[in-house]
């Protein structure tokens, strides 16, 4: 597997690039993927958030807007959530298409594993995103479930604590290091693929920091248009 964890300076996504967060419920894994969120540039181009599960958290968030499957993709600066059902598979591959067609619009994915291993929208998004200016966030409970592409494209991964073998050994694939060695609670193996390091952080701020940077960015976004 891989060397040593490294203590270099940890790199965080660009603004065209694919984050895949991996983790069991209750791992930290929602938590973080909003903190990384908090920090992207929805304040210079839309973000949309797929929210399977209508999650708290997202859903406290002041001057985000709610939208529908069957609504324009947005044009302006903001943070759009939509919320999927598991029945709208064709749905969200073609929004996902549209997106793909619109292009400079960032995606949030809570629960990729709701969207299958077969969707051609979100393969869209994740083979071409790059240079599309389409960066992506992913979040799984369960790697096995989700679409091979959402791992063999990744620039970042963040793993938090995984309950079942095969998912470990799924990850392992492309991320070379022995994952299976618990951490402290809220601890994450971090990858970042360009540079090959691999790295452990703690706990990443708390629900108020994380809304507190949404709201004030969202404020400043609102006071400009």
């Amino acid at each position: 597997m891989a060397g040593p964890i490294t203590k270099s300076r940890v790199t965080l996504p660009g603004d065209t690039q694919r984050l895949v967060i991996l983790g069991a419920t209750g791992s930290g894994k929602t938590h973080a993927g909003l903190w990384h969120l908090s920090l992207r540039n929805y304040d210079q181009k839309p973000w949309i958030i797929f929210d399977y599960k209508y999650d708290e958290l997202i859903n406290e968030i002041e001057g985000a807007q709610e939208i529908s499957l069957d609504s324009e993709i947005p044009e302006h600066a903001g943070l759009y959530i939509v919320h999927p059902g598991p029945d709208n598979e064709i749905e969200v591959s073609d929004y996902m298409t549209r997106i793909w067609a619109m292009e400079d619009t960032g995606v949030f994915i809570d629960e990729g594993f709701m969207i299958g291993q077969q969707n051609m929208g979100f393969r869209s998004l994740l083979t071409q995103g790059r240079s599309k200016h389409i960066p992506m966030i992913v979040l799984t409970q369960r790697p096995v479930w989700i679409d091979r592409y959402v791992l063999s494209e990744s620039d970042y991964f963040q793993v938090f604590r995984l309950q079942h073998r095969k998912d470990v050994a799924t990850v392992e694939q492309s991320v070379p290091h022995d994952l299976s060695e618990r951490l402290q609670r809220y601890h994450s193996y971090y990858y970042d693929v360009g540079s090959d390091n691999i790295y452990i952080l703690g706990p990443t701020p708390d629900r108020t920091a994380i809304l507190d940077t949404f709201n004030a960015k969202l404020r400043n976004l609102k006071k400009v248009v």
